[in-house]
């Protein structure tokens, strides 16, 4: 008979200890346990949305910066003595000659006049205020104009053209974008560290509940790493178990919201919040963080619980 079988079968027979065939010492079906399962899953789920959210945040940004780095703009302001109409073909056809440029959109007096009502209201005259005329030039995917040489060009022949690269909004966006996955991350964390804490005092409640068979078992020769074991495998379960409830709460959120997303598709509403928020849509790499994120939980959930019992039996010995 092997050590370890031996100090199962003494735990058996002492009273309160696991019933035969029960190799834990610590009991599985507790008030303690299910509460531990339940502040589990809901540190798990909050988690889960913001890793998602985390994920929707990084994929908007890129698409933004993608957009935005895709596209130059030439503003045309008019000027006292000179035609605008005449600067703003000029300008186009200055663009359209470089190197690396996809196409080139002149913005009519109509849609710019459009651009502004949301501002200045309806009615608009360009008799009435000097608006500037936009020109959109595509960069092309495979290759990328010479901004500079650009900016000269159309500068040398129409004085009162800017080109403006958009680098401002694509610095801006970026920043954003890494102080919200930053922030996200150290949210992460603080679940993480509510859930070891939880862990910890679950643990300890749990070896002062069983402290008269921990003692005995300790004093007949039983190791640390065979009760630790058992606490371990014991709060890996309840670990795992919170964590897959939570996870997979989260998973049905994203997923319903994924659902009513191209349920209500084509919608100002709908269009408003995919401008801002993306598709609602983790994709497959965020379901996988997120089922990274429940093993990450059943784990620290265990080494929490090994810790602990050794701090514990240390203060036994």
């Amino acid at each position: 008979m092997t050590d370890e079988t031996e100090h199962d079968a003494t735990a058996a027979e002492m009273p309160g200890a696991a019933p035969p065939g029960q190799r834990s010492i610590v009991p599985r079906d507790t008030i303690a346990g299910r509460a531990l399962i339940a502040v589990i899953a809901i540190m798990t789920f909050l988690a889960a949305l913001t890793l998602g959210a985390v994920v929707l945040v990084r994929a908007t940004a890129t698409e933004w910066q993608s957009e935005v780095a895709r596209e130059v703009t030439i503003q045309v302001r008019p000027a006292p003595g000179r035609d605008i109409e005449a600067d703003v073909k000029t300008a186009a056809a200055i663009a359209a000659a470089q190197a690396g440029v996809a196409g080139v959109r002149p913005y009519s007096k109509t849609e710019t006049a459009r651009l502004l009502e949301p501002w200045l209201g309806t009615g608009l005259t360009f008799e009435d205020l000097p608006v500037p005329r936009l020109i959109v030039v595509q960069i092309a995917p495979d290759s990328a104009p010479d901004l500079g040489q650009l900016a000269k060009a159309v500068a040398a022949q129409v004085p009162s053209a800017t080109v403006d690269d958009h680098r401002g909004w694509v610095d801006r966006m970026r920043s954003m974008a890494q102080t919200s996955v930053a922030i996200g991350l150290g949210l992460m964390v603080l679940v993480l560290i509510a859930t070891v804490l939880s862990v910890t005092f679950a643990t300890g409640g749990a070896m002062a509940a069983n402290r008269a068979i921990i003692e005995v078992l300790h004093f007949v020769g039983a190791n640390d790493g065979f009760i630790a074991r058992q606490f371990q495998r014991h709060f890996l379960l309840l670990g795992l178990t919170g964590g897959v409830i939570g996870g997979a709460a989260a998973m049905l959120l994203f997923l319903v919201a994924g659902f009513f997303g191209d349920t209500f598709k084509g919608t100002a509403g709908e269009e408003q919040a995919t401008a801002l928020f993306g598709s609602f849509s983790i994709g497959v790499i965020g379901y996988a963080a997120i089922v990274a994120l429940i093993v990450l939980i059943g784990v620290v959930t265990a080494g929490a619980s090994r810790l602990t019992v050794y701090r514990t039996l240390g203060s036994i010995d």
